[in-house]
């Protein structure tokens, strides 16, 4: 086992993808997000996820230099075209505008065009968070989840999160794929040769598997039931149909890929200032916040998130563990770039 600091893998990530093509913004997005999934623990968002983004360069279905251009009519809907480069920077260039109409009107979304996303959304919630914004974030994926009572893949994993600021707390967020679990778990059970819990997924019959070979090749099922794949359902039309941009399937058929790189379509985020909302009122929709989630620590429940935050809170004052393999890996792609997936 290795122990290097945040500062240092963030530099090292950043390195392989600047290798790799990527412009030294877009590359430091990238490694942004990879390196924050490693230091809160989030394994199956973390430098996992490289190999992935190097091989959808690789494969000519990213644009590694993508410039982000900003559309802003001065209405409620903010768009940036990222131009098939990564959703990251895309929306680290027009974080500011969606701020500021938010505070301005209240409420207002980000549409983010023609972009790859393969990273956790709560970074991206928690940003506006710190904002004293409230926000949703959403997109589709790959058509890898069958809708419940189905057995044929046509929804997409389709996560969301959601993120409500605190005052001198760390943000409320929730971060969850509708699917069972994220893809990337089962990828992660298939390396380490270990069964899925059941009611995870079927196999390409429709029947049960713990097997994640078999679930690789059949379809993973909804959370919840009818209940999860209403809400996956949703994502698809709010992040995909109402956009304009491609929903899971099409995503799919458009790479021609089984899943191994990533899916290029398009993500909706929606900020809101509660203090607009809240303004009339005369009551602190922070305070009023507060008030409900100390009651829910009081029974001893815990917040969604608090065990990543308390991670985070741990590698930052002693760095990040990686396994010899995972720095192996490192060393591989930072010497030879591209070359090192042949």
């Amino acid at each position: 086992m290795t122990t290097i600091s945040v500062t240092d893998l963030h530099d090292r990530v950043t390195r392989i993808f600047t290798g790799a093509g990527l412009t030294p913004q877009n590359a430091a997005s990238v490694a942004t997000v990879i390196v924050n999934g490693e230091r809160d623990h989030c394994k199956s968002h973390g430098i996992y996820r490289i190999e992935g983004c190097l091989r959808t360069v690789q494969a000519g279905l990213a644009v590694p230099d993508a410039q982000p251009e900003l559309h802003d009519s001065g209405k409620a809907v903010i768009e940036v075209e990222a131009h098939g480069g990564f959703a990251n920077p895309a929306f680290d260039h027009a974080k500011d505008a969606l701020v500021a109409r938010a505070k301005e009107t209240g409420i207002a979304a980000l549409v983010i065009r023609d972009c790859l996303h393969f990273s956790a959304l709560w970074h991206e919630v928690e940003l506006l968070a710190a904002e004293g914004l409230a926000s949703l974030s959403m997109c589709p994926s790959y058509a890898f989840v069958a809708p419940a009572g189905g057995t044929e893949p046509l929804l997409g994993t389709n996560p969301m999160a959601f993120g409500y600021p605190r005052q001198g707390e760390n943000p409320y967020v929730y971060d969850f794929a509708t699917s069972v679990a994220a893809r990337g778990e089962i990828e992660l059970h298939r390396r380490a040769g270990t069964p899925l819990p059941k009611g995870w997924a079927v196999d390409k019959d429709g029947n049960p598997t713990t097997d994640p070979e078999a679930a690789l090749d059949g379809a993973m099922l909804p959370f919840g039931g009818h209940k999860g794949s209403a809400i996956s359902t949703m994502i698809e039309l709010m992040a995909g149909a109402m956009l304009g941009e491609r929903m899971s399937k099409e995503a799919l058929e458009f790479t021609g890929a089984n899943g191994t790189l990533l899916p290029r379509h398009g993500a909706l985020v929606i900020a809101m200032d509660p203090a607009v909302f809240a303004a009339r009122s005369g009551r602190d929709p922070i305070d009023e916040g507060e008030r409900l989630l100390s009651a829910i620590g009081a029974q001893g429940a815990r917040l969604p998130s608090q065990r990543r935050f308390e991670a985070r809170e741990k590698s930052l004052a002693e760095g990040i563990t990686l396994t010899d393999a995972e720095v192996a890996q490192l060393d591989r792609f930072e010497a030879q770039g591209l070359a090192a997936l042949d």
